[in-house]
Parts: structure tokens; C-alpha cells; sequence
């Protein structure tokens, strides 16, 4: 692959930026096929800042545009300007495929070209690029930005990786588009989308557990939050317990939201060891949730049958009682009304003499 088809693929569509204090990035998907199948296009390149989908370019409209409201679309300009480099790095992607598939011994088939390439910006404002390449889904090359080295990952790339040091001229201009131009226009659009970049929705965490087989279960799970980057982390005594834990991906909702979830098998007695954490934008520091154990419900169900059987019993015992009660009151008070007229009349004949 010819250095210059990376190059031209670097200076794609323009890149986003980030904010003094804050974390941003900007990322570029490119993907070229032999054989896309009916519908597809050979050559397509998303780009994305925070995350968010921002633009695209693809083979057979074959024109840059952006996707979102806060990037202006009068700016043709800047938007020709990036169609006409679309359009080289398009070339040059057919150009590498053909390379590759030669050196790797494939003619047949269909065969797949992936890049990914981009910038950050760190709180403390230091920045990192990125700049790595795919074959039929694994690695190719990569190159690292701050030490200006290349990695192979296996012979055919080494042959990529010897040329590419010996022109010399690879690293120092991915260097210059990955750590000025890439940095520039990252600041420039994140100027035209804060109102929407910056945007802040905390996580609402549940941590639940479930038992079964003499395991318990504990899932922590984050709803509601953006911007997409999150970290989620199951920790036991407090150290991080990530070969244990089980992620299930970070998931949009339809409201541009996402949720996402961690899960760890622990034994039932250890529950009280262990703590997810959340790491997200919009938390000031670590927060930090722990697994509350439920009463078993059928004990809670058993204990409410037996109270409310004891307190069925207790009323139906009081009734009995004064029903009771209420008879012997009137046999008493028959039997009172009678022998009281006599002794009345024997108490005052007594008394009258």
C-alpha cells in the first residue's frame, strides 16, 4: 500500500474538537469493499465527534455532507474542499485493496479495507492520535502518533511498515494531520455543536441481584445518560474485578440517551464485598452502588399469611366472646328481674313491721 493513499484517507472530511477542561474526540470509520453485495456502497466514511455521528461520504453519492443541524451547510467552501479529498482517499482505498489481495494471495471473494483514524483532547489539554488499519477484519498496521513508530501485526504488514519508514515522510505528515490539522478543525466544530456536544444527562444505577445454583447474580445497571462514553466496574474490597465482569455494550434509546449494564457471578455470603462503580461526563467524581439484600419473599409472604391469620383469630375470638357474653348477660338480667320483685316485697315486709 502506497504511503500517499493513507495520506490523502487522513485528510478526509475534516475533523471535530474539544474544549479547554474537558475530554473530546473525533473519529473517522472508513470502509472499502471488492464485493459490497446489491445496495452497498464500495467506499463509505462516517465521522464522529463525542461519539455522535456528524457526516459521511460514500461512493455513490459521492459528495461530503453533514448529518446534523449545528454544522453549517452554507459553508461550501469547506464542504467542496472536503469532497475533493473524500474522493482521492476513495481512490487510494481501491489502490490498497488491490495491493493487499495480491500480497495476501486472494483474488476471489469478497474482501474488506477498514481505517479508523482520529484525535483526542484530554482534560489536562494534551492530545493523542490514532491511525490504524483492518484487513478481512484483523489488524494491519497501526501507527502511534506520540512515539512516531509504526506495529505490524504479521509479515505481509511488515513489508508495509519497511516502506513506509524508509520514504520517511508517513510519519511526519500523519503526525502534523493527527496532531495539528485533526486538532483544529476538532475545536472549530465543537465551537458550531456545544449546545448539543456539551450535553449532560446523569445515570439513574439499579443494582439487583439474583440467585440460582449457589450463585448470585449481581447487575449494576446505568439508564438515562449521554454523552455515550461511560464506565461501569464491579469492584470487590475495592480493586476493580474486570476479568470477572460481563458488559452488555452501551445501547441508544430513542430519546438520544443511552443505558448500559455490568454483571458478576458472586458467591451469596460475599455480597456485601463488592461495589459498582459509574464513571461518566456528567459526574463530578466516582459514584459508587451497592446491592441492598431483599428478605426472602416467601418468607415475607408466610409472615403475612400468619399475621393476618392471627389477627382473623383474634377478632373472631372476640366475637365469639361477646356473643357469649351478651347471652349470659340476659339470662342473668331474666333472672334477676324475677327473684328481685320477691325479695323486694319480703325486704319490705321485713322492714316495715
Amino acid at each position: 500500500m502506497a504511503p500517499g493513499e493513507a495520506v490523502l484517507l487522513g485528510l478526509l472530511l475534516g475533523v471535530l474538537g474539544a474544549a479547554a477542561g474537558e475530554s473530546h474526540s473525533l473519529r473517522y470509520f472508513l470502509t472499502g469493499m471488492t464485493d459490497p453485495g446489491p445496495g452497498m456502497p464500495q467506499f463509505t466514511a462516517v465521522g464522529y465527534v463525542d461519539g455522535k455521528a456528524f457526516g459521511n461520504y460514500d461512493s455513490e453519492r459521492r459528495t461530503v455532507r453533514p448529518i446534523v443541524d449545528w454544522l453549517p451547510r452554507e459553508d461550501r467552501e469547506h464542504w467542496d474542499a472536503e469532497t475533493k479529498k473524500a474522493r482521492s482517499g476513495e481512490l487510494d482505498f481501491y489502490v490498497g485493496l488491490g495491493w493487499l489481495r495480491e500480497h495476501y494471495n486472494k483474488s476471489g471473494g469478497s474482501h474488506t479495507l477498514q481505517k479508523m483514524f482520529g484525535c483526542d483532547i484530554l482534560e489536562d489539554g494534551s492530545v493523542r492520535g490514532y491511525d490504524q488499519y483492518a484487513f478481512d477484519g484483523r489488524d494491519y498496521i497501526a501507527f502511534e502518533m506520540d512515539t512516531m513508530t509504526f506495529t505490524a501485526a504479521n509479515a505481509v504488514a511488515q513489508s508495509t511498515k519497511r516502506k513506509w519508514e524508509s520514504e520517511g515522510t508517513y510519519a511526519e505528515r500523519w503526525k502534523h494531520e493527527l496532531g495539528t490539522v485533526c486538532v483544529e478543525n476538532l475545536r472549530r466544530y465543537l465551537e458550531h455543536g456545544k449546545a448539543v456536544l456539551k450535553r449532560r444527562e446523569r445515570p439513574e444505577v439499579r443494582v439487583r441481584g439474583k440467585e440460582a445454583d449457589g450463585i448470585l447474580t449481581l447487575s449494576c445497571r446505568a439508564h438515562s445518560f449521554y454523552p455515550r462514553p461511560i464506565t461501569i466496574s464491579w469492584m470487590k474490597d475495592g480493586v476493580v474485578q474486570d476479568q470477572e465482569t460481563h458488559w452488555g455494550g452501551i445501547v441508544p434509546n430513542s430519546d438520544g440517551t443511552y443505558h448500559a449494564s455490568a454483571t458478576i457471578d458472586v458467591p451469596p455470603g460475599d455480597w456485601d464485598k463488592y461495589q459498582c462503580r459509574v464513571e461518566h461526563a456528567s459526574l463530578l467524581q466516582s459514584s459508587f452502588f451497592s446491592w441492598e439484600l431483599q428478605p426472602n419473599l416467601i418468607l415475607i409472604v408466610a409472615g403475612a399469611i400468619i399475621t393476618v391469620v392471627a389477627v382473623v383469630a383474634v377478632v373472631a375470638g372476640l366475637v365469639v366472646w361477646r356473643s357469649k357474653s351478651g347471652k349470659d348477660e340476659k339470662c342473668y338480667r331474666a333472672e334477676l328481674g324475677h327473684d328481685g320483685e320477691s325479695s323486694s316485697m319480703a325486704t319490705g315486709s321485713e322492714f316495715s313491721a
